[in-house]
């Protein structure tokens, strides 16, 4: 029997699951703890001219696709008019078929803009019509869009030098009930090697308001900068470890590394590892004091195309997945956490699904202080974010973990229209569960099941961050 198309019980394949989505998952709210929406764009309730500029604007997900359907690149990131990129787009959606793209773009349609017909250059004017009308109307600004989504929390991905002023005014808000809190992204202090570096140390010296001249200096900047993003209701820490890597050294041999990185601009590949090793183990420190939620999102293979990285700049849609042995390194960086007594709550993602394994298997092993799920092995990230990926990183935590303690998803997106993906991934999390009743691998229990489902959606990360009701920079 056919099954039509994204209706009320799409990717729902048992009656139970069908009734622990629309019974318990359909009306949760979301807790958005790691995306890059803009706070600048929160703030002013940017609203969109069209759907291209809500749509494909800085979206590298759909750059990549339209590029290889055989797109120009003057109809994605360069001069075309904004109707005939969305042309484009359209074009290229009917070729996506087994794509969450595919999934996606008509979710987003559907929910946003009660838009049931299927997206293709035939449909697609009246399409454009009918979603741009909308648009200009009221209530599809950014700040509505969060609302629309029943969102609670939203954490922006912020550098340690960002003086979190929007953040600040947001608070000020009348009418608007979503935490917008700000998550400390602190690449740049790790990257001495990186012809970032020096540039952004005086950014660092600038917010700090003295001299940095020392490793010593380095560490209390940064002590400063994590009290000040938690004194903004900041409670998330996030890491880009592209490459995992650990070295023992004491402050003392940091000191001279740090000093020869001023110097001379570039130390060997042992002194890195053991600035990072180091530098990561004080901030452990901190986030572990202040209750903090700290994450690593591994083997990213970044800027692959040199000439289009040149015309582009970064977050293109040139990275890949990386490989590479990260079980030793990462294991000897917690257990040097743990050691140091100051492990704070974790949560490990990886690009690459081989990696799946040995982020189950690491996290199991620092399981500690009381806390349920305390670390954690995150959610299909980026590349596998998609419906295989998804049940893949489910299934491996219920055999290898507690998947009922799971923290859930999350959108590491720059669009407002993406919330949809909650839905999805609420969708395959029933989905999954009900496949085990139907098949007699789990009770048919829907009060157990429902807390199951409430908690992986919601509660758990509710309770795991512990965000502050009310937020005041000091």
């Amino acid at each position: 029997m056919t099954v039509k198309f994204l209706d009320q019980n799409f990717m729902l394949h048992s009656d139970t699951a069908i009734q622990l989505y629309h019974q318990v998952a359909k009306d949760m709210p979301i807790i958005d703890y790691h995306c890059h929406l803009s706070p600048q764009e929160i703030l002013e309730n940017k609203t969109f001219k069209n759907i291209t500029e809500a749509w494909l604007y800085g979206d590298h997900y759909k750059w990549r696709v339209m590029r290889a359907n055989g797109i120009e690149e003057k109809y994605i990131t360069g001069d075309a008019d904004d109707y005939d990129k969305f042309l484009a787009w359209a074009r290229t959606v009917p070729q996506l078929i087994g794509n969450p793209l595919y999934h996606w773009t008509h979710l987003e349609l559907q929910r946003f803009f009660g838009v049931d017909e299927l997206l293709s250059e035939k449909t697609a004017p009246q399409i454009w019509q009918k979603v741009n009308e909308q648009l200009q109307g009221e209530g599809f600004g950014a700040r509505d869009l969060i609302t629309k989504s029943k969102v609670t929390v939203v954490c922006t991905t912020d550098d340690p030098v960002d003086d979190l002023g929007y953040h600040a005014q947001i608070r000020e808000l009348n009418g608007f009930s979503t935490a917008v809190l700000p998550s400390f992204r602190p690449d740049k202090a790790l990257e001495i090697n990186r012809a970032t570096f020096r540039p952004w140390l005086e950014q660092l010296v600038g917010v700090y308001g003295s001299e940095i001249r020392t490793y010593d200096d380095f560490l209390k900047a940064l002590e400063q900068r994590v009290r000040f993003f938690h004194a903004a209701g900041g409670r998330v820490s996030d890491h880009a470890l592209d490459t995992v890597v650990f070295a023992e050294a004491t402050q003392a041999e940091v000191n001279q590394i740090f000093a020869k990185a001023l110097e001379q601009g570039q130390v060997s590949s042992e002194e890195e590892a053991k600035h990072k090793s180091y530098t990561l183990v004080f901030l452990s420190q901190l986030y572990a004091e202040l209750d903090w939620a700290m994450q690593f999102h591994i083997h990213a293979l970044r800027n692959n195309s040199t000439s289009m990285f040149r015309q582009l700049g970064p977050d293109t849609g040139y990275d890949s997945v990386n490989d590479g042995l990260i079980a030793k390194p990462l294991v000897s960086l917690l257990d040097a956490m743990e050691s140091a007594g100051a492990l704070p709550k974790t949560i490990l993602y990886s690009l690459n699904p081989n990696d799946y394994p040995v982020l189950a298997s690491a996290a199991g092993s620092f399981q500690s202080g009381g806390i349920a799920g305390k670390i954690q092995f995150g959610t299909a990230w980026w590349y596998n974010d998609h419906r295989d990926g998804m049940h893949e990183q489910m299934k491996l935590l219920a055999n290898m973990g507690v998947l009922a303690r799971f923290v859930g998803m999350l959108t590491d997106s720059r669009s407002f229209l993406s919330y949809t993906r909650h839905e999805y991934f609420h969708r395959l999390l029933c989905d999954l569960l009900g496949t085990w009743v139907e098949q007699g691998e789990a009770p048919d229990d829907m009060e157990l099941l429902s807390g199951i489902v409430e908690g992986i959606c919601y509660t758990n990360a509710e309770q795991y961050f512990n965000f502050p009701a009310v937020v005041s920079v000091q």
